[in-house]
């Protein structure tokens, strides 16, 4: 059984590897180079406020992780929120990322948040499995829109209206 809480600077190692992790496998982001404790510490330091980093844990294991960002610093943008999720290799497929996006969600509404968004890849087809499970929807597909090791690739974007009903 996992439990969600926000991210404590202790949480550090863990996340960074399961970070390392999604960048090593090519399924999460467009990151190639694996980064360090001064990047992840850099990069949670931007989280406060409205913006935050949540982790799973089971038996006081962190087995994944979930941030809200900004999608753009322009004020009228404020009602949007960019999530990102990662999971730990052996916790894959086995509802961490569904109890993430559950806690970060909620903890989105309570700060006023419209609408969440994301990018993925096309063909990371679990992640998108769990992103429509969760009432994600397709927005659109960016032709060739970044780099992974040396070759163009396309990038979908999801999101999800958190104060209107869906099926409008």
């Amino acid at each position: 059984m996992v439990t969600v809480r926000f991210a404590t600077p202790e949480d550090l190692p863990s996340i960074l590897t399961i970070y390392n992790q999604g960048i090593e496998d090519r399924i999460a982001t467009l990151e190639q180079d694996t980064k360090d404790m001064s990047y992840i510490t850099r990069w949670f330091a931007e989280h406060t406020g409205r913006y935050r980093v949540l982790v799973a844990e089971n038996q006081g294991s962190v087995v994944g992780w979930a941030d809200l960002h900004p999608y753009s610093h322009r004020c009228a943008y404020a009602g949007v929120g960019e999530l990102s999720v990662y999971v730990h290799r052996e916790w894959r497929g086995k509802g961490v990322g569904q109890a993430l996006l559950r806690e970060l969600e909620a903890f989105a509404r309570e700060n006023e948040f419209h609408k969440l968004v994301l990018g993925t890849f096309p063909f990371n087809s679990s992640g998108q499995g769990l992103y429509r499970k969760m009432g994600f929807r397709e927005v659109g597909v960016f032709k060739n829109h970044g780099k992974l090791d040396g070759n163009w690739v396309d990038v979908m974007w999801m999101e999800k209206l958190l104060d209107v009903d869906v099926d409008r």
